[in-house]
């Protein structure tokens, strides 16, 4: 019974509501997860409700010690199935409309504001060195886009589309960026990451002394040493990056779905936490 209905709960996601295909393979790997736990339990023919099942599930999942966001996020997508269930007339009670979820204690987001981002960017252009100007694009690129550290490092010259002016990220996920990222990648493409080239079979976008590709914690160690030079100690990851992106987008007017886009986000709940920091100042 459960496999056709998830089935059409996905399309619904996908069809009904435009949710991206992250989104929805998201919910699938919940799920599923949830269905297979059901289904081993009733075949031991202890448990029978489903208000029985998706307690011991949820006992299960702590029992596994996920963290207590994954477990709020799998419990979220058990309500949003059953929901689905109901409203559908699939079923005429929501069994998960009680299921506790547990608290989530986010850390406090950092972010760094305009003139602070500048103070960063002003240190590698105090340099005139390849890996300096590598650099600097790195940093436009995280704070302009949005892009986890690890999708930045991941990107290979062919996923820059300066016609259509965007990145293709993880070969389905597009991410734009405006004119000014544009001339610099196109100038960056051109010029600077070919100082940096040694084997024109190399895919890599960003390069290290060596013409192979910049691992993550080459780049972190990169940032941690610019932040130290501009003054900004601790206080900048590539996290605070991409925090700093997410608040100015909302600050500048773009919803959280937009946002949710951008970010590569599965679930809405991860783009929530944005919304509180984008109505103070930066």
């Amino acid at each position: 019974m459960m496999k056709p209905d998830i089935q059409a709960f996905l399309e619904y996601l996908a069809e009904g509501k435009g949710c991206s295909q992250n989104t929805v393979a998201a919910y699938r790997n919940d799920l599923t997860q949830m269905a297979a736990f059901m289904a081993a339990e009733k075949a031991k023919g202890i448990i029978g409700s489903y208000d029985e099942l998706l307690k011991a599930y949820l006992l299960k999942l702590r029992e596994k010690r996920y963290s207590a966001a994954t477990t709020a996020r799998k419990v979220a997508s058990a309500k949003s199935f059953f929901k689905f269930m109901v409203d559908s007339g699939r079923m005429t009670g929501n069994p998960a409309q009680d299921l506790p979820s547990p608290q989530v204690n986010r850390h406090s987001l950092s972010f760094l504001s305009p003139s602070e981002y500048q103070k960063l960017l002003a240190e590698p252009a105090k340099l005139s060195t390849p890996e300096a100007r590598r650099d600097g694009v790195m940093l436009e690129l995280l704070y302009g886009t949005g892009l986890r550290i690890s999708e930045l490092v991941s990107l290979n010259a062919d996923d820059i589309d300066l016609r259509r002016k965007c990145l293709h990220v993880h070969i389905k996920r597009e991410v734009p960026f405006d004119d000014r990222l544009s001339l610099i990648l196109e100038n960056f493409l051109r010029s600077d990451r070919l100082d940096l080239l040694y084997d024109e079979g190399e895919e890599a976008l960003f390069l290290n002394r060596r013409g192979t590709r910049l691992t993550r914690q080459g780049f972190w160690q990169i940032i941690k040493g610019y932040a130290s030079k501009a003054g900004l100690g601790g206080k900048v990851t590539p996290q605070t990056l991409r925090h700093s992106f997410a608040r100015h987008r909302l600050q500048s007017g773009a919803d959280l779905h937009q946002l949710q886009q951008l970010l590569g986000h599965a679930y809405i709940s991860s783009t929530r936490i944005y919304e509180q920091s984008a109505s103070r100042q930066g």
